[in-house]
C-alpha cells in the first residue's frame, strides 16, 4: 500500500522554520510522504526539494504579505491564497491536510470543501493572545483594522472545526478545551523540544568562548522583547553586581525594542558588565550557552506565555547549564521535575537577582542542577521522544 501523503500548509516562506522542518522530517523518516505548501513572498514560486521534504512555493506579493496581518478582519487574504490550495491539493495527489498556525487555516477549510480530506490543525501558539504584545497593534493603522475578539472567536471555530488539532503544551491543550469546547482526546501535544543530535551537533566557537573565560556568565538566548522580562534582566544586574564583581550578562539576540535595554543599562551604570550581541545564527547558541555560568528564561506571566515553552529552556538544558526560569506552569513543571533549576516570580527584577546569586553561591548545586537537565533532555524532552505522538496519531489515520 502507497504511504499516506501529507500535505502541510505555511503562511510563510520556508525555510526556516524549525517545527515544521521538523515535523516533516520525522514524518518522513517514519515512512509518510509530506509535501510543503510555503506561501513565498522572498523566493517566488518553484518547487525544491529541503532536507527531504519537497516544497511547492507559491509566489505571494507584498498585498498578500500585509493582508495576512488582517486576515481575519478582510476576507482578501483568504480569497486570494484559497485557489492556490486548491491547486496545491489537486496537483500533488494530497490525501491529509496539516495546517502550521491560524492565519491561513480558514482559507484551508475552504479550499478543502471540495475534497472532505481529514484536516489537523497545528497551532505554534495562542496567536490573539500574542497579538496584542505586538508594535503594529498600538499603534495607527492597526490598532484600528484588527479587533483580537474576530481573531479569538475565529481560532475557537477553527479548533472546532478540525479533525485533529496539535498543540506545544498540555496547559494549550487546556486553555483550547476551556475557550473552544473541544474534548481533550482530540488533541495532540507535541512540544517543542530540541534534536540533541542536531544541537549538540553544531561546532564550538572559541573566539566566544574566549571572550568569556574569566566573568560569571548570566546568558539569554532568543527574542530580547520586553515582554520576554528582558527589562528584568538589565534591572537585576546592579543587585547582582553587589554580590558578584565579575557578573557579566550576555542577551544573544534582538527586538525593536534594544534600544530601551541599551538606554535602562546606560541608566544604571551596568552598561560594561552587559554584552548585547544580537542576533545570531542558532548554530552559534550551543557556544554562547557553553560560556554559561546560569541561563535565564525570565518570561513575563500572560496567556501566551503560560501555554507554551520558551524553546531555550531544553537547548540551555542540553547543554547542562542550571536555569532560573520565571513562574509561567510549562517551565516551571520542567524545571521542578528534572531538578535543573530555581524559580523566580515573574516580572521581579529582585526575585530574578536572588535565584541567580543563589545559583553562584552553591556551585556543587548548579553542577547538580546542569547534570539533572541534561538527563531530563536525553531521556525524555528531545523530539525523536516528543514527535512519536505525532506519527502514532498518522499512522492510526493511515490506516482508516
Amino acid at each position: 500500500m502507497a504511504p499516506l501523503r501529507i500535505g502541510m500548509l505555511l503562511d510563510q516562506d520556508f525555510p526556516p522554520d524549525s517545527r515544521v522542518e521538523n515535523e516533516a522530517v520525522s514524518l518522513i523518516e517514519a515512512g509518510f510522504e509530506v509535501v510543503l505548501f510555503s506561501l513565498a513572498y522572498k523566493k517566488g514560486g518553484g518547487e525544491e526539494e529541503w532536507n527531504g521534504i519537497r516544497v511547492k512555493r507559491y509566489a505571494a506579493g507584498k498585498w498578500i504579505y500585509k493582508s495576512s496581518a488582517v486576515a481575519y478582519d478582510f476576507p482578501f487574504f483568504h480569497s486570494k491564497v484559497k485557489p492556490m490550495i486548491v491547486d496545491f491539493i489537486e496537483t500533488n495527489n494530497i490525501q491529509a491536510l496539516h495546517v502550521h498556525d491560524m492565519v491561513l487555516a480558514r482559507a484551508a477549510f475552504q479550499a478543502n470543501k471540495r475534497f472532505k480530506l481529514p484536516l489537523t490543525l497545528d497551532l505554534h501558539e495562542n496567536r490573539p493572545v500574542i497579538m496584542q504584545f505586538y508594535p503594529h497593534l498600538k499603534k495607527f493603522p492597526g490598532k484600528y483594522l484588527i479587533n483580537l475578539s474576530r481573531w479569538e472567536k475565529a481560532q475557537n471555530q477553527l479548533l472546532r472545526a478540525a479533525d485533529k488539532v496539535v498543540l506545544v503544551t498540555e496547559e494549550a491543550r487546556d486553555e483550547a478545551v476551556r475557550s473552544a469546547g473541544i474534548k481533550p482526546e482530540k488533541v495532540v501535544v507535541v512540544p517543542n523540544t530540541i534534536h540533541p543530535d542536531i544541537f549538540l551537533g553544531y561546532s564550538i566557537s572559541q573566539d566566544i568562548v574566549d571572550r568569556f573565560k574569566d566573568t560569571f556568565n548570566i546568558v539569554y538566548v532568543g527574542d530580547t522583547g520586553l515582554r520576554r522580562g528582558t527589562m528584568d534582566l538589565i534591572e537585576a544586574m546592579p543587585l547582582v553586581l553587589e554580590k558578584m564583581k565579575n557578573a557579566h550578562l550576555v542577551l544573544v539576540g534582538k527586538s525593536t525594542e534594544d534600544m530601551q535595554l541599551q538606554h535602562r543599562a546606560k541608566e544604571l551604570g551596568v552598561s560594561e558588565f552587559v554584552s548585547f550581541e544580537g542576533w545570531q545564527d542558532v548554530s552559534l547558541f550551543p557556544t554562547y550557552i557553553r560560556v554559561a555560568s546560569v541561563c535565564v528564561s525570565p518570561i513575563h506571566r500572560n496567556l501566551h506565555h503560560d501555554t507554551t515553552f520558551a524553546n531555550k529552556i531544553f537547548q540551555y538544558m542540553a547543554m547542562g547549564k542550571p536555569l532560573v526560569v520565571s513562574d509561567c506552569p510549562p517551565q516551571v513543571r520542567v524545571v521542578e521535575e528534572a531538578q535543573c533549576g530555581l524559580v523566580h516570580e515573574g516580572g521581579s527584577a529582585a526575585e530574578l537577582a536572588r535565584q541567580i546569586i543563589g545559583i553562584s553561591e552553591d556551585p556543587s548545586q548548579a553542577a547538580r542542577m546542569g547534570e539533572n537537565g541534561k538527563k531530563a533532555v536525553l531521556d525524555k524532552y528531545n523530539w525523536p521522544k516528543t514527535s512519536a505522538r505525532l506519527i502514532d496519531y498518522y499512522q492510526s489515520l493511515a490506516t482508516k
